[in-house]
């Protein structure tokens, strides 16, 4: 005999309001009254005799019941829509969701990625853009690259590569360096979600005294580096994002010989139900051949 399960319509409730963690949000999703939404959470935790949620003035919070029956049933939502999906709709391409960062897709992906669609058409890949790392538990994502370090153990992480940070400029500014110390009479172009890079590498050659954020301020690293070519300011470089700008001249490196290893390092990240889907797999190991054969990437140890 099957287990007896709660209501449908409550566990649908609770795992929008859960991913959202927001009625509101859960109402506008599931095309239903904030009330509505409201009464099928307080069903769902008379019915199992618990608290889900700790409820605030303008806000909720999972608790830690909450906490753990959330991503069992967005598992189970997931797997229903993609055999669902796969029902109704065999002969179209598996979709990918993959976040990047806007400099990255621009400078190092998308011109790889026809490669990519030619070996695997039956693949289809949805790129996201933006500069704030993913929350896997509320955004409807499949994977992403991203920097930093394997710091959640809800998470698969595949390493793919370490990096450099370095300033560049245009070759009109290069006779104007001699020493780090002459930054502070040029303007810093700095990249405020990444904001520790310059701190990293000013600390990292012993430059006290300069303070990136009194240049002019970006959203991106390749809106800086853009920036950079047209002669306005200096900015910080890392693989993979200068590769060509250096090769064909248009930036140069301010200090050659002061390239200072970031703290950090670049991953391919999804959730651990995820890391055997053989979309994300092939995509993964594609991506890890196309790191090998850069020897720009490569060339750091």
């Amino acid at each position: 005999m099957r287990k007896k399960l709660p209501p449908l319509n409550a566990l649908r409730s609770f795992e929008a309001a859960a991913r959202h963690l927001s009625f509101k949000e859960a109402a506008h999703e599931l095309c239903v009254s904030h009330s509505a939404v409201s009464h099928q959470i307080k069903l769902l935790e008379s019915s199992l005799g618990v608290e889900l949620f700790i409820r605030k003035a303008r806000s909720v919070e999972l608790t830690k019941v909450g906490q753990f029956y959330y991503p069992i049933l967005r598992e189970a939502f997931d797997k229903i829509a993609d055999g669902t999906e796969t029902l109704l709709a065999p002969q179209q391409s598996d979709v990918l969701t993959v976040q990047l960062y806007n400099t990255f897709a621009i400078r190092w992906l998308v011109p790889r990625l026809a490669e990519f669609q030619n070996r695997y058409p039956d693949i289809n890949i949805r790129l996201s853009t933006s500069q704030k790392d993913v929350d896997f538990s509320h955004e409807d994502v499949d994977a992403c690259v991203m920097v930093g370090s394997q710091s959640d153990p809800n998470l698969n992480y595949t390493f793919l590569f370490s990096y450099e940070i370095f300033p560049v400029c245009s070759p009109s500014l290069l006779t104007s360096f001699n020493t780090p110390e002459d930054l502070a009479q040029h303007t810093i172009l700095q990249v405020y979600p990444s904001s520790k890079d310059w701190y990293i590498w000013l600390n990292g050659v012993g430059v006290d005294g300069i303070n990136p954020e009194n240049g002019l301020q970006f959203d991106s690293y390749d809106h800086a580096l853009a920036t950079a070519t047209q002669g306005i300011g200096v900015a910080l470089g890392m693989q993979p994002y200068v590769s060509r700008d250096l090769a064909s001249g248009l930036l140069v490196e301010a200090f050659p010989g002061k390239r200072i290893r970031h703290q950090d390092d670049w991953y391919f990240v999804c959730r651990e139900d995820k890391a055997k889907q053989q979309k994300v797999i092939t995509f993964r190991n594609w991506l890890l051949e196309n790191v090998k054969e850069d020897s720009d990437i490569t060339a750091i140890t």
